[in-house]
């Protein structure tokens, strides 16, 4: 019987109201403020919009080109933009999306958008007049040509 009991006191301490809830949230973020940052505090349903909305990017040199390919399904070509200033790759964008579900008895219709937001500093020496993107599959990919002389150039700092 002893098990039985450490069993229903354990399901029962699961069971809290929502008032309990918000009062032990409450007592912690006084007692540690810093709680509020970790990531255990956070929806993760929010988190995982987040990171589909941070496209993950790759930067290589591929002969005389730099080469970014940058991951974003789901975004349209149309809502893509790609700017470079001075020596800085912006490649920012919007998904937008739109779920319709109907049954007979059911119907579910959900919207979702956000915008994303990328920079890099690109390397001397990269010729961005020349540079041409292309979008195929939720896959952007830009070669931005470089300069010969920049190519293979090694410098040997010295350490004091």
């Amino acid at each position: 019987m002893a098990g039985t009991k450490e069993v229903v006191k354990s399901e029962k301490a699961l069971l809290k109201s929502p008032f309990e809830e918000f009062e032990r949230w409450f007592e912690d973020m006084w007692a540690r403020p810093a709680s509020l940052l970790a990531p255990s505090f956070w929806p993760i349903s929010r988190l995982a919009h987040y990171k589909e909305l941070s496209p993950s990017v790759d930067m290589y040199l591929d002969g005389k080109e730099l080469v970014v390919r940058c991951d974003i399904p789901g975004v349209r070509k149309e809502d893509i933009e790609i700017d470079i200033t001075e020596n800085m790759l912006t490649i920012s964008g919007e998904k937008k999306k739109e779920e319709k579900v109907e049954t007979h008895n059911f119907y579910r219709f959900e919207r979702s958008y956000g915008s994303f937001f990328r920079r890099f500093e690109l390397p001397d020496g990269s010729d961005t007049e020349k540079a041409k993107a292309h979008y195929e599959n939720g896959v952007l990919e830009l070669r931005i040509p470089m300069a010969g002389e920049v190519i293979g150039k090694t410098k040997k700092i010295a350490i004091n």
